[in-house]
Order: structure tokens, then sequence, then C-alpha cells
């Protein structure tokens, strides 16, 4: 991509959204919303957008993928989300695998990747936040003992996304105790889990009933075993690789709220010019017009930010402040408008049929996850702008 043309890349930016489009159309309103009803997967849209290459954006050629970047893999999510859809059912397999691919070994890689590419196998499970720690992640508890040719792995994780539909999941794990280690960060490694082979073979996986359809669970770990073999680089510098593809993560997370508040934006829109009241549209009014236009300005300039974080990845640049204050600045954004469809819709709003309360739900959790606002305040705060350390 850095030897075509700004205008070629522009082109060619437009001709994937206009191929992610086509896919989602045959998933309308009324696909999402019945699921919602349900809290059930999308099975056949997630099969549909692996057929299609698309969750393989990030995996080079040689494993069979398309070798694209963080820019094309944001869009690619951004537009599943524009078009009313819910790409959190399937992103993790893009910012996950990136684990695999970075510190996996080259066996590892010729294994695992082109099955991930052609669907044969899920990478959608990321198991690191537990019950007691949440994003304290150090002090994380499921500790995996070296036996021979395997590691005995006991703990229990909870909010992991996706662990019934995946084949594969990357366990976070501590293999050293925290008090026999000098840094707090060492001693933490990554699992490779056969979840097909463990569940019922030493985990639990219970389903979390939640606000938003996002297929969260809760894993219960006890006497698992776990082939040294499935160890992702080495042991002991697994939060290294993880923190590694955060950037990734807060950039992905970014674009889905982007996605989302361009449908919020769009919906309310069509609403406030087709909605009539008092013999007039209710857009003539101004009080109508500016929430609505204001939410617009936010999510062009949180556009802007997650273009500039991604150009800073994909040149292989430092992007930390720019990855996180892009995901700040969406999540804002895109809660922003939604509150801004919901009140323009008035009580239509809360009927399921208009599908606001169902796309409300879902960004709501991005004030959240993958990482809380205020903590990328602290961030800030603290890397960029040289405050004392909060916490």
């Amino acid at each position: 991509m850095s030897t075509i043309t700004l205008n070629e890349k522009a082109q060619f930016h437009e001709e994937l959204r206009r191929s992610v489009r086509a896919v989602c159309s045959n998933y309308p309103d009324a696909y999402w919303r019945e699921l919602d009803a349900e809290l059930a997967y999308p099975e056949e849209f997630v099969n549909e957008i692996t057929k299609s290459g698309f969750l393989a954006a990030l995996i080079p050629e040689e494993y069979g993928g398309s070798g694209l970047g963080i820019t094309e893999a944001s869009i690619i999510l951004e537009e599943i989300n524009r078009s009313g859809g819910n790409s959190g059912a399937c992103h993790a397999q893009m910012y996950t695998m990136g684990t695999l691919l970075r510190h996996g070994s080259e066996e590892q890689k010729a294994k695992y990747l082109p099955k991930i590419v052609d669907g044969t196998l899920r990478l959608q499970a990321f198991g690191v936040t537990e019950p007691s720690t949440g994003t304290d992640t150090t002090k994380l508890k499921t500790f995996a003992e070296r036996r021979g040719d395997k590691y005995i792995v006991n703990g229990q994780k909870v909010f992991i996304s996706r662990a019934e539909y995946s084949d594969l999941m990357l366990l976070l794990v501590r293999t050293t105790p925290i008090e026999q280690v000098q840094k707090k960060t060492d001693g933490l490694s990554v699992l490779l889990v056969d979840l097909k082979q463990a569940v019922g073979n030493g985990l639990a996986i219970k389903p979390i009933r939640t606000m938003m359809n996002h297929a969260t669970t809760e894993l219960f770990i006890e006497d698992l075993e776990v082939p040294v073999e499935n160890l992702i680089g080495e042991e002991g510098k697994g939060f290294r690789y993880i923190l590694d593809g955060m950037n990734a993560e807060r950039i992905l997370i970014a674009s889905e709220c982007i996605g989302d508040g361009r449908w919020f934006i769009e919906r309310a829109s069509r609403y406030a010019n087709e909605r009539v009241v008092f013999n007039r549209p209710i857009g003539q009014n101004q009080g109508i017009q500016f929430p609505i236009a204001r939410a617009h300005v936010n999510i062009e300039a949180a556009d802007l930010m997650r273009f500039r974080a991604a150009e800073l990845f994909d040149s292989g640049e430092k992007c930390g402040a720019e990855a996180n204050m892009a995901k700040l600045l969406a999540a804002d954004a895109s809660w922003e408008a939604a509150n801004v469809a919901l009140q323009t819709h008035g009580g239509f709003g809360f009927a399921e049929e208009y599908d606001v309360e169902r796309k409300f739900k879902e960004t709501r959790l991005y004030q959240v996850a993958p990482i809380s606002t205020n903590l990328i305040l602290s961030f800030v705060a603290e890397h960029v702008l040289g405050l004392p350390r909060s916490y």
C-alpha cells in the first residue's frame, strides 16, 4: 500500500467499503434484531464475512490472508457497524491473531493461520480479565504449572466473549508467582488453548446474560492440560505480547464506534426529515438539528484521530497515545450520537422495530470496554502530559 498514490489508496478504500456493504446487505436490521431478542450468535454472518476474506485482512499473503494494514481492517469493521450490524461478533479475530502472528513460532503460524483464514478454525476468544483483578492484569491469579511437556492450568476468567463460538483462545496466565519476580509484569505467559478439546476436560464455560448481545461468558479452569508446544513466544514474557496488540485493539474498536456513530446520525437525520409534527418535519427545528449536527462534527473529528493512529501503526511508529485518544474520542462521539438518535426518535426510539435501542446498548459498551475512558485519561495524563501516576 505504501507505493500507491493517495488517490489510488482512496479509491481502494472506497471499493473496500462497497465490498463490505455488499456482504452486510444480506443481513438487514431484522436479522440482527431477531438475534438480539434471543441473545444468539450471528453464525451465518460470521461465516460469510470470513469466506469473503475480510477477517483475514491483517494476515500476510504467505498464510493466505490479504496482507493489508490496520487502516483497511478498521474500515472493514466500521462498515459492518455502519450497516447496522455488530462486528463485536468477530472483531477479536483481527487483533487477537496479531499475538500469534508477531510472537508465535513459525510452526504455530503455519499450523493455525491458514486455517483461520479459510474459516476452518476461529480464534475469537481472548482470556485475560478475572473477577478479582479486572484491569489490574499483573495481579491475575490463573496459574499454569509446567509438568513435563504440559502446563496444568487452574483459575477463573470473566467477561470473556465468544468462548462458546471459538475453536481457539489466547489465555494469559501466570507461570511464575508474582512474589518471585522482580517486576510485576514478569512471569506472565500466553497459551493457545484448543477450546473444543478443553471443554469438559478442565474447562467449563458459563454464559453471562448482559445488556447487549455480546456472547459473554465466565470460564472456570481446573487442572486443564495445555501442551507446552502451545506456549506463544517465551515463558514469562506474555504481558508484553498482550500489550503489543492493545494499540491495534484500540484503533479497531474506535472504528466500530465511528461506524455506530454514522449509523445513528443517518437514522436520526432520516427520521427528522420524515417525522411530521405540527404540520412540519421535526428536522426543521433547530432543537433537533443542532444535536445531530454536533454529533456529526464529533464523529468526523474522531475519524481523523482514528486514521492518524492507524497511519502510525501501519508505519511501525509509536502510536500508544494516538490509539488511546482515538478510542476515547470515538467512544464518546458514538455515545453522544446514540443519545441524539434516541432523543430524535422520541418514544419510537425505545421500540425494537426501529433498532435504535439495540445499537444504543451495543455502543454503550465502549465507554467501559476494552478499557474505560477514565483509564485512557489516566494514560494520557501520565504518559503524554507527565503528570504523576494516579494508581
